[in-house]
């Protein structure tokens, strides 16, 4: 079992930066890929970015040149590093982490609000 806790959420007003953390720990062999999913209540949960474990990534759209992601010990801790934050960024942050192709686990998700 994987578990991964969320950290750094909260409230910014719009302009303003947040980091995010995602602590992996548990089973982490084999883990390939964490990414950022949010979520807006009553709405699907998107793919913010992602990060594998040779250092590849990528980025929704809607976050390019504003949001970086990065990891450090093999994936044990990713970061999203979130710049020129606006309204429509709030949302509830989950990392997900990926086991080859049929395995995932989610984290509890952190709130981050960001008022105008």
């Amino acid at each position: 079992q994987v578990e991964l806790v969320e950290s750094g959420g909260g409230l910014v007003q719009a302009g303003g930066s947040l980091t995010l953390s995602c602590l992996a720990s548990g089973n982490i062999f084999g883990i390939d890929r964490i990414g950022w999913y949010r979520q807006v209540s009553g709405k699907q949960r998107e793919l913010v970015a992602a990060i594998t474990s040779d250092g590849i990534t990528n980025y929704s759209d809607f976050v390019k040149g504003r949001f970086t992601i990065s990891s450090v010990n093999s994936l044990t801790t990713v970061y999203l590093q979130m710049n020129s934050l606006q309204p429509e960024d709030t949302a509830v942050y989950y990392c997900r982490a990926r086991r080859g192709p049929l395995h995932g686990y989610w984290g509890q998700g952190t709130q981050v609000t960001v008022s105008s």
